[in-house]
């Protein structure tokens, strides 16, 4: 595979832009895959991961394929998302590994090469981490994606009740720890245009809680936002929760589309109402 030739934030908001403000989950897990009529097995995965990718990949402008279902079947698993992953950027989609890795020195390293990196067979166009380690824990990772023309999401404002407990702790000088990951998006994101690669994963069903929060979301990156469909929260809502920075928010689907498979008119005209939802959200927003 051939490193981009432009970085992530600048193929992410040109995607966006022409394909709609929309990222759908691959999410193969047992429930869903009996829903489809499918075995919970190799079979079932792959028929599962392959018509999402069909269905989707040409239209839609991010797939994230989460990482963990396909793990749970051991390399044969990890095969079916790698061609999963070939597949949906040969079509047109970036892909956001949904992986949520997080360590240090070395470790870090070899994750962030496993993802990142152009040579390996998982390279997507970015990946989910998680910075509880420390913020700095994350440099072989941000590095990497300097360089490669990737792009980053770091957790920062989850929508799990456990999540709070961490993030809203407030460290020494006032500053909560999700407000400190935000500014360290912010700095990694300075002076690109038109959106930096570096992003935030900040839940849409946050609503008012978001409000002494907002300010700090403008971190001139894009704002992955689970949670719409399926969680509760709505299209129509974003311009509430996200405020100024609705524009750079990427609203996370999957249930609430992948619930109309097997059948790829369905999934197409699903994804395809999700992301007229949002367009007209962040254009009544900007009136």
């Amino acid at each position: 595979m051939t490193t981009p030739a432009q970085p992530f934030g600048q193929r992410l908001r040109r995607a966006m832009d022409e394909r709609g403000p929309l990222c759908v989950g691959i999410d193969p897990h047992a429930a869903l895959l009996a829903d489809w009529g499918l075995t919970d097995d190799i079979a079932g995965l792959e028929r599962f991961a392959l018509t999402v990718v069909e269905a989707l990949a040409d239209r839609v402008a991010v797939l994230k394929p989460q990482s963990a279902f396909f793990e749970r079947f051991g390399s044969r698993g990890i095969a079916v998302l790698e061609r999963a992953v070939a597949e949906a950027r040969e079509a047109g989609a970036l892909v956001l590994m949904d992986a949520k890795r997080g360590d240090i020195g070395s470790t870090m390293a070899a994750y962030a090469a496993t993802y990142l990196d152009p040579a390996s067979p998982l390279f997507s166009d970015a990946v989910t981490v998680s910075p509880y380690l420390g913020y700095g824990s994350l440099r072989p990772a941000l590095e990497l994606a300097r360089e490669s023309g990737t792009g980053v999401f770091v957790l920062a404002l989850t929508s799990n009740p456990e999540g709070a407990e961490v993030q809203h702790a407030v460290r020494e000088g006032g500053a909560t720890v999700a407000a400190t990951m935000l500014g360290h998006l912010r700095a990694e994101n300075a002076d690109a245009t038109p959106m930096g690669s570096f992003g935030a994963v900040v839940g849409a069903t946050l609503g008012d809680s978001l409000a002494g929060a907002r300010a700090e979301l403008a971190i001139n990156g894009p704002l992955l936002a689970p949670g719409i469909g399926a969680q509760g929260a709505t299209a129509a809502d974003l311009p509430k929760v996200f405020g100024a920075a609705v524009r750079d928010v990427v609203p996370n689907v999957s249930r609430g589309v992948l619930r109309h498979g097997p059948d790829i008119t369905g999934l197409r005209a699903s994804a395809e109402q999700f992301a007229e939802e949002v367009r007209a959200a962040v254009a009544s927003a900007a009136d």
